[in-house]
């Protein structure tokens, strides 16, 4: 958990850094895709503005040995977690490879 949560922060590092550098990238699809992109990107962004406070409190309380208190937060810290690493790569794929910027 230490290792992923390590790996996690590295990639939020340099993704912030990558974006904060070359700006934002439009998305060029149009019709029925542009919402289901836009829900998918919305959804995305607010949960992954959550993960980090909420992997600190679920590996503190790890530490901690307050194990009760642990599994209560990770039954909501893995699934979001893991949703948020899914639609990042979903909206990777829709933004540069099925609708590629012009």
């Amino acid at each position: 958990m230490a290792a992923a949560f390590t790996v996690s922060v590295l990639f939020l590092l340099s993704y912030l850094t990558y974006h904060y550098h070359a700006g934002t990238t439009r998305f060029t699809g149009q019709g029925w895709i542009r919402p289901v992109y836009f829900s998918i990107l919305i959804s995305h962004t607010v949960l992954a503005a959550l993960v980090p406070f909420l992997a600190l409190v679920t590996l503190f309380r790890a530490v901690k040995e307050q194990f009760p208190r642990h599994r209560r937060i990770a039954r909501w810290t893995l699934p979001i977690w893991l949703y948020v690493s899914v639609t990042g790569v979903v909206v990777y794929l829709i933004l540069y490879h099925l609708y590629p910027p012009a």
